[in-house]
């Protein structure tokens, strides 16, 4: 009992000892804040531009470096473009080449509304067709190495180049160049039957006779293979130079029989020989020729460095010809894209809208000069180089010599003209 009465006095006391504890308050958990929210423009739409040149076959390392000049001047200057909320995104096409495949590929470009632009051709035998393509669509198209006359003579608001013209190239730069400088007075004229090839050979012979020379020969062939007949006349002519208007994948194969033959005439070629590919096929039989062109190897150009540095670092090659005048006519049209967005209250403009504002180019200082575009889309003066090939090694193609370097205005652009390029 009495163990029980102390057992029961502990148990009070206890009790009134907890109560008189005040009980702990227990801590908030805190909640993490939120991150802060990255303000990013609401993205409206999607803005493309095409490119069209020959990503496969015989003159692929040309169309490829145009389509890489475009794509690296999407990705360094697309940020104007973005910063208004379109995503900006190039689609490469691959014309081969051929007309056919060009004009099938405008004709499905045309139906995606989201693009606003194309930069091509290589050809101007693919550019002339599929631009009767774009015209109908307002979708506007800037070359960086298409030269026939009749690629701009047309008179079309959505065809423009930023390179120079045939009938400038093969009369007062290649015929001039071989008469006045080169003193040859007798030429056999080659061509291989396509727009570019004939135009520019019929440009040259046209010039050639008229500052006294003789042409002993001209004519049209398709050979890839085996050049012998056209050899064997060749030499029964005896010319002091050959002009060959065509590509370097046809062009070398000659060059390189004629040479293994005996052939010691001069070489001479339009920009149609201005490719590394070309030594990689000739040799040394091309050594000491000369060719003109209407794009200079980026090397020559003053403010082409960093474009040199910059292309070599993202494809892990030196840029072919033409890559630098990709490079200027995509990022003339992003700047007309941006004007034209700006000029429709943000809002992404009308096809027509950014032809009128790349028509609308003046003074743009590009990596190849400043360009201006004149009434039919020809720059007001463009430049005209003629090249000495030092090497035999694709390698050194870079090195080729500047043998002399022109910067002419197109010829006026008359109703004629425009008629002889079969435009009423």
């Amino acid at each position: 009992m009495k163990f029980s009465r102390i057992l029961m006095a502990l148990t009070v006391f206890s009790l009134l000892l907890a109560a008189c504890v005040p009980a702990a308050t227990p801590t908030p958990t805190q909640a993490p804040a939120a991150p802060a929210a990255s303000p990013t423009p609401a993205v409206k739409g999607t803005i493309k531009i095409a490119t069209q040149s020959p990503l496969s076959g015989d003159q692929a390392a040309l169309g490829e470096g145009i389509k890489n000049g475009a794509q690296l001047a999407i990705e360094q200057l697309k940020g104007p473009i973005e910063a208004l909320g379109f995503k900006v995104e190039l689609v490469p096409f691959d014309d081969q080449a051929k007309p056919d495949v060009g004009v099938a590929n405008a004709k499905q470009l045309v139906n995606d509304p989201d693009i606003l632009a194309v930069i091509g051709h290589l050809n101007s035998g693919v550019a002339i067709p599929s631009s009767e393509i774009y015209k109908d669509y307002d979708l506007v198209m800037v070359s960086p190495a298409n030269t026939n006359p009749c690629v701009t003579d047309r008179g079309y608001l959505v065809v423009n180049r930023v390179c120079g013209r045939d009938d400038v190239q093969g009369q007062v730069v290649a015929a001039d160049f071989a008469f006045n400088e080169l003193k040859v007075k007798t030429a056999f004229v080659i061509h291989d039957k396509t727009t570019y090839g004939q135009g520019v050979a019929e440009f040259f012979k046209k010039r050639f006779e008229e500052l006294g020379g003789q042409v002993l020969g001209f004519e049209g062939t398709e050979e890839k293979a085996n050049f012998d007949p056209l050899i064997t006349a060749i030499q029964a002519a005896n010319p002091e130079l050959i002009f060959f208007g065509g590509i370097y994948s046809q062009a070398g194969v000659f060059f390189k029989q004629a040479r293994e033959k005996g052939v010691k005439a001069i070489f001479l070629g339009p920009d149609g020989m201005d490719s590394s590919e070309l030594v990689r096929i000739a040799g040394d039989a091309v050594v000491g020729m000369y060719y003109t062109t209407v794009a200079a190897p980026p090397t020559a150009l003053e403010g082409a460095k960093k474009f040199v540095e910059d292309y070599k670092a993202k494809f892990g090659k030196d840029p072919e010809p033409f890559s630098a005048q990709a490079y200027d006519a995509t990022a003339i049209v992003l700047k007309a894209i941006e004007a034209a967005i700006q000029e429709a209250g943000g809002q992404k403009p009308s096809r027509k809208a950014v032809a009128e504002k790349v028509r609308a180019t003046k003074d743009f200082q590009g990596i190849t000069g400043v360009i201006t575009f004149d009434e039919r889309g020809d720059p007001v003066k463009a430049k005209y180089f003629v090249m000495k090939v030092v090497s035999g090694k694709p390698e050194d193609w870079g090195k080729n010599v500047v043998a002399k370097t022109l910067e002419l205005a197109p010829p006026p652009f008359t109703p004629e003209l425009k008629a002889a390029c079969g435009v009423k």
